[in-house]
């Protein structure tokens, strides 16, 4: 009878994946874990973190067959290696975003340039380590805090680190809270945190129309190889402005987050240990820190600058949102001058040079495709 129990227990346990658990799965799950807490108990833009957390522990699994062909996650990652999931991203985006800060003062249209140097940082030390160029172009673009560009760009220059680098875009978007800070104030002063800045002019409905139609226009006559992600977002913001279209609830609100949702789960899944525990994931992920250091850095220097020739009328913590994490970085740099002065208000300041990252990316991410034929 003992014998009998053993053996059923022991081919019990030959069904699970017990058996197959290595310490590679173990620092994995333990990743996932972290992420997770940095999502639900420091709120670091949950929404990213515990999709992401969540699949990475799963698919640390042994046995698990979610990611397996046919498995649900392995159907939500079709979705971004087909290139389905960032045009949709960006339809919601532009759905829920107020361009006027941008239209209404577009010499910070600037900051959207400056803040992009991490991009070229990124990639030219990539080329340094060894990565061809396809691969250091995919990974200079983690820079431009664009995760569907990420994506986009990637996909066609080196798929082969699409794991790496959508999930190195994405977990630095979530942490920006946690990074740009201290770079804001290392490069700037009480007195510059404290500048409070003139109410934008009153951006017109006409304006506010023609814009993205215009925009679509221009992107799709000298920026064909990034015009899907462009396009959608000029469409979604369409649709916000013209006022006569019911419902646009769903794309921008429902339809973003259950796209995103689904994008989030995708990226964690490909996190595991025996593809993901790699050198190369370890210096895209150094690369990609670097790239939002140094574009964060750049956008501040360039505001101050820009702060120095307008008689102090522009505060310097608006450049850290030139990179393109929409609405993220603005809410960071609204946030820090909010810890100086409550009487200092950023945010739609802050979402001009915000806005204008986000086609400083696709400038980038198109002129790297259009050069190496991605």
């Amino acid at each position: 009878m003992d014998q009998l129990f053993v053996t059923l227990m022991s081919e019990l346990l030959h069904q699970t994946g017990l058996l197959d658990l290595t310490l590679g799965n173990l620092v994995m799950i333990i990743a996932g874990c972290v992420l997770l807490y940095l999502g639900i108990i420091k709120k670091y833009e949950p929404f990213l973190l515990v999709g992401i957390g969540f699949s990475c522990i799963v698919a640390n699994v042994p046995g698990s067959t979610l990611t397996a062909p046919g498995g649900l996650f392995y159907f939500a990652y079709q979705g971004v290696e087909q290139l389905i999931l960032p045009p949709l991203i960006f339809l919601g985006v532009g759905a829920m975003t107020d361009f006027g800060p941008m239209i209404a003062n577009p010499s910070l249209v600037i900051l959207g340039a400056a803040a992009h140097l991490g991009i070229f940082v990124a990639l030219i030390g990539a080329q340094l380590l060894g990565f061809n160029l396809g691969e250091a172009a995919s990974i200079g673009i983690i820079g431009g805090a664009d995760g569907p560009m990420a994506i986009y760009t990637t996909m066609k220059l080196a798929p082969h680190l699409l794991p790496q680098i959508s999930v190195a875009a994405y977990s630095y978007m979530a942490l920006m809270p946690l990074i740009q800070p201290p770079i804001m104030k290392l490069l700037t002063n009480k007195e510059e945190r404290k500048i409070m800045m003139k109410q934008p002019r009153y951006v017109s409905r006409l304006e506010k129309i023609a814009f993205p139609i215009v925009m679509a226009l221009i992107v799709n006559v000298f920026l064909p190889p990034v015009a899907p992600l462009i396009t959608m977002l000029m469409l979604g913001n369409l649709l916000r402005e013209c006022l006569v279209v019911g419902k646009l609830e769903t794309a921008a609100n429902t339809l973003l987050n259950m796209v995103t949702l689904v994008l989030t789960v995708a990226i964690g899944s490909t996190m595991a240990a025996d593809t993901f525990l790699t050198s190369s994931t370890i210096l895209i992920i150094f690369l990609g820190l670097v790239a939002f250091a140094f574009g964060t850095g750049s956008g501040v220097v360039c505001a101050k600058l820009m702060n120095t020739l307008s008689g102090g009328r522009i505060n310097p913590l608006i450049g850290s949102a030139g990179i393109a994490s929409v609405p993220i970085a603005a809410r960071v740099s609204h946030l820090v001058g909010q810890q100086e002065s409550r009487r200092v208000f950023l945010l739609m300041h802050a979402m001009g040079p915000n806005l204008a990252g986000v086609f400083g990316t696709a400038i980038s991410g198109g002129i790297m495709l259009a050069l190496l034929g991605g």
